[in-house]
């Protein structure tokens, strides 16, 4: 996510290997520095019930258990000299149990490095949870890898903040307790420059607001999770019809791609426009096929601008394809006009025109189940109390299409999750003459496009706090302490998940807002199948 290979092989590291895979060799000729998340297996509670063991998360070590694999590696080292770097903070009595199996004093030292979350975009990082609570309520593990994941963000960007939390999530408001905790046992740590403005954490749960993860998104990296998956930078693209085998899996990454740098938040009629732009440049550039290389400055100018050309080649092919790709899936699932209702459900109020367009995408079988099920589910979060819901009918055409039941079920399941019954706030309805004033001023200028209408909660939940007006009924601060002034330093946590959409909407803050440094969290960045 932050690193390449390439670039950690430029410092002369030349092996890489998990701790605990095994029939590792010995090279004392080697040197090694560990990087690990400090975790050891903790004696099983005794549980009334059996709760299923979270996954570990691809690429790290099973969970609990790498002070443990370094224990074991102490004991027989396999290298020179280690240099030990955790994560985030680690117990006395673990760094203790270290010691005693140093016998051969092989540690040159042991230091804490927080970095115990995944860095996204500038403003953005992920804790790659899924499935954090069960029904309302956390589950222990996953609330404890969140306010680990939660307090190491804040030990590396050095942060003390207050807290606020949405008082109508018991989740959020335990996360906010889990977290002062460790603030107040590990104060030392936590004992910072004092900034005028204190910085905020404010802490929100994904129930409030449902919809934005169920829509299809129009920008560059919002639509590739959405139409293709991002899972730590990489497309998986070997599904494409015809894909060569170099190009089955692709890593976007803003760091080492200027093209996704540039790009990553305009919108898809403007990333066509400019890949045309990426290839006509290319074409400039391509050396002649008929190229004399007669001198020796011929060869040597030849040489020096071929790695950049390798490198441009390589981006050009991969955009052009996921490009095509994403083109391609948008006219096989008619995905412009599924795209026109979802915003119409999601921003307007108008009950007969939606039921109405919604009964015909379910008939136009280019309409996939998952599009099917996506668009009833945006209906039946909007209009569930309307006086002449349409729901059954809707479920019922849903059954006679041949939906699966895994699908239908989501439908009810999504109502329980999000629905107004536990959310905080008003999803849907303009609360006063101002915002509805708004609203109408906003319906005679034209949105900026029929396509991205839509304002995530986040966006006025953030306009709100910016402004120094969002009410501390709704969204308390822990403990005694509130804020005089208007926030400066802000990071907002999403449990249950974040969005690339909610992502683009506190980008835009930050630039508009000059001043005020916004990030963003979530237990996992969400697309609609996540």
């Amino acid at each position: 996510m932050v690193y390449t290979q390439s670039e950690i092989l430029q410092r002369e590291v030349y092996l890489f290997e998990r701790i605990d895979s095994p029939g590792r060799e010995p090279m004392r000729h080697l040197r090694a520095i560990c990087f690990l998340r400090p975790t050891k297996v903790r004696p099983p509670r005794r549980e009334r019930r059996p709760r299923p063991r979270p996954r570990p998360a691809r690429g790290s070590a099973s969970p609990q258990e790498n002070v443990e694999h370094l224990v074991q590696e102490l004991r027989r080292p396999k290298y020179s000299v280690y240099f030990i770097y955790f994560s985030n903070v680690i117990s006395k009595s673990d760094v203790k149990s270290l010691a005693e199996a140093d016998e051969q004093e092989v540690v040159a030292e042991v230091q804490e490095f927080y970095g115990d979350y995944i860095a996204v975009n500038p403003h953005v990082f992920s804790l790659n949870l899924l499935g954090c609570c069960q029904g309302r309520s956390w589950d222990p593990a996953q609330l404890s890898r969140t306010t680990q994941g939660l307090t190491a963000l804040l030990l590396s960007l050095k942060k003390c903040p207050m807290i606020r939390y949405q008082l109508s999530s018991e989740p959020a408001k335990r996360l906010a307790e889990c977290v002062k905790q460790v603030i107040t046992k590990e104060y030392e740590l936590f004992d910072f420059r004092r900034t005028e403005v204190p910085p905020l954490l404010l802490i929100l749960d994904r129930s409030d607001d449902a919809i934005t993860p169920l829509l299809n998104q129009w920008t560059y990296q919002a639509m590739v999770h959405e139409l293709l998956g991002i899972n730590n930078n990489r497309i998986d693209l070997s599904r494409v019809p015809g894909i060569s085998k170099d190009l089955r899996e692709v890593v976007l990454s803003a760091e080492n791609d200027e093209f996704y740098a540039n790009n990553m938040y305009l919108n898809f009629a403007e990333i066509g426009s400019n890949i045309k732009n990426l290839m006509e440049d290319f074409q400039r550039r391509k050396p002649k096929e008929q190229q004399k290389l007669e001198s020796i400055a011929d060869m040597k100018a030849f040489v020096e601008n071929y790695p950049q050309f390798k490198k441009m080649s390589g981006t050009v092919s991969k955009h052009v394809t996921v490009v095509g790709e994403l083109s391609r899936l948008v006219g096989e699932r008619n995905l412009l006009e599924v795209s026109e209702v979802e915003q119409e459900l999601a921003c307007q109020n108008d009950h007969s025109s939606a039921l109405q367009s919604v009964r015909r995408l379910l008939q136009n079988p280019k309409v996939t189940e998952l599009d099917a099920a996506r668009l009833v589910m945006l209906y039946a979060l909007h209009y569930e109390r309307h006086s002449s819901n349409g729901l059954p009918g809707l479920l019922a055409e849903l059954r006679n299409r041949g939906v699966s039941e895994k699908y239908r079920k989501l439908v009810s399941a999504v109502v329980e999750y999000g629905g107004k019954r536990v959310r905080g706030s008003d999803l849907f309805s303009p609360k006063d003459a101002v915002a509805i004033t708004k609203q109408f001023f906003k319906g005679l200028k034209g949105v900026e496009n029929v396509y991205t209408q839509h304002q995530p909660l986040l966006q006025e939940t953030l306009d709100q706090l910016i402004k120094g007006k969002l009410k501390d009924s709704q969204y308390p601060y822990l403990g005694p302490n509130t804020l005089r002034d208007r926030p400066q330093d802000i990071i907002v946590f999403l449990i249950g998940g974040a969005t690339y959409e909610e992502a683009l909407t506190v980008y835009n803050l930050n630039r508009t807002n000059p001043g005020v440094r916004v990030m963003l969290g979530g237990t996992t960045i969400h697309n609609t199948r996540r």
